[in-house]
């Protein structure tokens, strides 16, 4: 067994584990990296807010892509076609 496999073997649990949490406080790690990227974005008096911003959205990204992965007690989310499934981002700044 190679290094990479005896990493990947390591850490699949913690995978698993990361991506339950992600399903249920998805909406709460969303809403921090919201007050992070504002944070970020006030103390950095908007000069970087297109970068801010595409960072945020990869971020959201990412936490859906974990909520969404299939583990071995993952249930699929239930789906409501009236519900956007992540809130927009922030409106851009000038």
């Amino acid at each position: 067994m190679g290094l990479l496999d005896n990493m990947k073997a390591k850490l699949g649990p913690a995978k698993d584990k990361v991506s339950d949490l992600a399903r249920q406080h998805g909406d709460k790690v969303q809403h921090g990296i919201d007050k992070a990227a504002k944070a970020v974005d006030e103390r950095t008096k908007g000069k970087y807010s297109d970068k801010i911003q595409a960072g945020t959205g990869k971020a959201k990204e990412a936490v859906d892509r974990l909520a969404h992965q299939s583990g071995p007690t993952a249930t699929p989310p239930p789906t409501d076609p009236t519900t956007p499934t992540r809130p927009e981002g922030p409106p851009p700044t000038s």
